[in-house]
């Protein structure tokens, strides 16, 4: 392997496409990869067929479990009432801020979290009883249909459409009589009249002193659509009624009822997702099928990253109608049939090089120039790691420490060759670790992938032995994490295809990444795998949470480890010559970083999140009802924090801001506190910390009785070669 000449200069990584969502293959999964038909979660109340399912969005408990908690589609949640308050219909809800909880005090809140529970108007009908029966078809990336029928087996009586943003919760009558109710109570039901020849509009008040509008539209008779208040908790509607009723929350007064009555009848079904990348610069749209009224626009909510990011055309759809989410701060009223965010500080100058973001804001520059000293050092260091054995690192019974250990000694060899000029010592090491990898490529590593055909994915085939734990792997075999686990692989091949591309044309190699990449980022669905699994293009990150029930709804605890996988799979784009991977991977680090900004890492400006919540920094984990600051295998601060740092990579000074990390370093680890703290942590900390202050970090990796424990991902040679080339060593 000869010693590369460049390190990738931005003009090599513009890249152009005017639609990037294309397959990057069709093919089933490597036959090394064996098929199995008794995934642990059997699949039911789904009605899609024997096709790919979405095992981490956002409806998923509507067929998990008991399907007993709520789904979040923002600013609202729906959750099947099922007996509860006497009802089987959909509940529809919508918490403030003053309802939220906060712990331990509101002034000083590790958590916060929605009540649930709480019924503002369940959508239902008297033929709904104890014997209903809850199914979900049509699942797709940013919406499903949840339909309720009286007992097993009979017609779907209600079919509520689940749309990520939807302006209001429609249900659709197929010859039933609507019953609304509402453990709230109803205060008054007014009737206002027609709204547009063919939609009939009454407004409600809850005890709360609520507003809620209420639109009704037949599609099998004409003349008023009657509802009377039956008592304080159950409104009624006609008999056999075939057509729609909509439920919306009115925050803003009989002033803008008008914007909500422009969208009456019509409803979304569905999204379509479409991208362009031109160079530095990417847009993608979110533009939704509609039923009912279709000659209505559509009235949607959007998130403060949406709007912040929004086209001329679609900011002039914005309305003065804003409604609280749980997690995501306000999200703001649209009348539009399609959104389209624009993103112009695309990554594209990011390689596998140290790099950082441009004095004046746009753009980036990689960092290669090391001092002869720091040669030196980085290349006596990198020897010794190199040196180590890799297999007891790489072959484990986890995918996600094997990555790790894999990506590990990827970064290093990548030094080697392309900072301190190691290019034969580096060549010995690639040989070792295609060996390494080898090892996953052909499944003979202690837990061996399975091709799940029940959902459709590859996951560890640890859950299907004794003792059945489901657990095992961080729940991998029932799809958490996906993204973590597989990003760690998808970064080690594209360094090996990078530095030795005839690797890539070798048995299943590429084969086999490029099924990773499908199983957690496929930009399409094809008859293996769903559509982007992990990362959600509605809420502009990825969800970690699988096929497990969670009373509040999909989660994720390491924001670092979703940005690292789409680096990985920018790299590994690069490495293959995919440029609509590349390019869609670029758009996505360019929505993260954004969202990232917005909810998750939270500089003392943050709008988004309650004021005194702001100063925990990192949200820790952040569910779609609550946020919890901690984690799953601890409380300690460098726990919480350091987990939206790792992996350290080229990208992290993209995603997480100086701004931000200055005022995390200053509220927990400045004055010698990151240094008090124990094992891996303490170096986790001090390498986050060279994107502000690479020359401290440099001194504590240089230092000649450095003795640190690493984490299972980490080399001293990658943490030397980034914290000195920031620092112009």
């Amino acid at each position: 392997m000869a010693k590369l000449t460049s390190f990738l200069l931005a003009s090599a990584y513009l890249v152009s496409s005017g639609d990037i969502f294309q397959p990057i293959g069709n093919e089933a999964p490597p036959s090394y990869i064996p098929s199995r038909n008794d995934h642990p979660v059997r699949k039911q109340f789904i009605d899609d067929g024997d096709v790919p399912t979405e095992t981490n969005k956002f409806y998923a408990n509507f067929f998990l479990g008991t399907q007993s908690f709520p789904v979040w589609t923002h600013p609202y949640s729906l959750c099947w009432a099922k007996g509860f308050g006497g009802s089987y219909g959909i509940a529809v809800s919508h918490t403030v801020r003053d309802q939220f909880a906060f712990g331990p005090s509101v002034e000083n809140p590790r958590y916060f979290i929605s009540p649930l529970g709480i019924q503002h108007i369940v959508l239902s009908a008297a033929e709904l009883q104890q014997d209903t029966q809850l199914s979900v078809n049509d699942l797709g990336s940013f919406s499903a249909n949840a339909n309720l029928r009286a007992s097993s087996g009979s017609k779907i009586l209600i079919s509520v459409p689940v749309v990520q943003g939807m302006g209001m919760a429609t249900a659709i009558y197929a010859g039933a009589r609507p019953v609304l109710t509402s453990n709230v109570f109803f205060r008054s039901l007014s009737y206002v009249g027609s709204v547009n020849g063919g939609t009939y509009k009454y407004r409600i008040v809850l005890n709360d002193g609520t507003c809620w509008l209420l639109y009704a539209t037949s599609s099998s008779s004409v003349g008023t659509i009657p509802f009377t208040l039956d008592s304080t908790a159950k409104i009624s509607g006609p008999a056999n009624f075939i057509g729609t009723i909509q439920v919306a929350k009115n925050p803003s007064g009989q002033d803008m009822e008008s914007v909500f009555d422009k969208s009456a009848g019509a409803y979304a079904t569905d999204a379509t997702l479409t991208g362009s990348v031109n160079g530095a610069s990417g847009s993608y749209s979110i533009s939704w099928t509609k039923g009912g009224m279709t000659s209505q626009t559509l009235l949607m909510y959007a998130l403060p990253h949406h709007v912040e990011s929004f086209d001329q055309q679609t900011q002039a759809a914005l309305k003065n109608i804003t409604l609280v989410t749980t997690t995501k701060g306000f999200a703001q009223a649209i009348l539009a049939d399609k959104m389209t965010m624009v993103e112009n500080d695309l990554p594209t100058t990011i390689g596998f090089a140290p790099w950082s973001k441009n004095a004046n804001g746009a753009g980036g520059t990689q960092r290669t120039s090391l001092s002869s000293q720091a040669i030196t050092l980085i290349n006596q260091v990198g020897v010794a790691e190199l040196s180590q054995d890799m297999i007891p690192q790489t072959s484990l019974n986890s995918m996600y420490y094997s990555g790790k250990g894999c990506a590990k000694f990827a970064s290093i060899i990548w030094t080697l060759n392309s900072m301190t000029g190691n290019s034969q010592y580096a060549a010995a090491g690639l040989v070792r670790l295609k060996q390494a990898l080898d090892v996953f490529i052909k499944n003979t590593q202690p837990e061996p992938l399975v091709y799940d055909n029940v959902w459709k994915g590859i996951v560890s085939g640890a859950s299907y032995k004794p003792p059945y734990d489901v657990g095992l792997d961080f729940g991998n075999t029932l799809y958490n994490d996906h993204h973590f686990h597989y990003g760690y692989f998808v970064y080690t091949a594209a360094v090996i295809g990078h530095l030795d591309p005839s690797w890539l044309t070798q048995g299943n190699n590429k084969a086999w990444i490029n099924a990773l990449v499908r199983d957690f980022a496929n930009p399409v669905e094809d008859q293996y795998f769903p559509m982007y699994r992990s990362f959600d293009w509605f809420h502009g990150h990825s969800w970690a949470k699988g096929l497990f029930e969670s009373g509040d709804g999909k989660d994720q605890e390491s924001t670092s480890e979703d940005t690292f996988s789409s680096y990985a799979v920018k790299m590994w784009g690069k490495t293959i010559g995919d440029a609509n991977m590349e390019a869609r991977a670029n758009l996505q680090l360019a929505i993260q970083a954004r969202s990232l900004h917005n909810y998750f890492l939270m500089e003392s400006d943050n709008k988004n999140q309650p004021p005194t919540f702001i100063k925990n920094k990192v949200t820790g984990i952040l569910f779609e009802n609550k946020i919890d600051h901690t984690t799953y295998f601890g409380a300690n601060t460098e726990y919480i924090e350091g987990i939206h740092m790792i992996p350290i990579n080229p990208s992290s000074a993209y995603t997480r801001r100086a701004t931000f990390v200055q005022q995390e370093w200053d509220t927990y680890f400045s004055n010698g506190r990151a240094e008090q703290v124990q094992g891996g942590w303490r170096s986790i900390l001090k390498s986050n910390q060279a994107l502000i202050d690479p020359q401290s970090s440099w001194q504590f990796f240089s230092n000649p009785s450095f003795a640190e424990t690493l984490d299972g991902g980490a080399s001293r040679t990658w943490y030397l070669a980034y914290s000195a080339a920031l620092m112009g060593a």
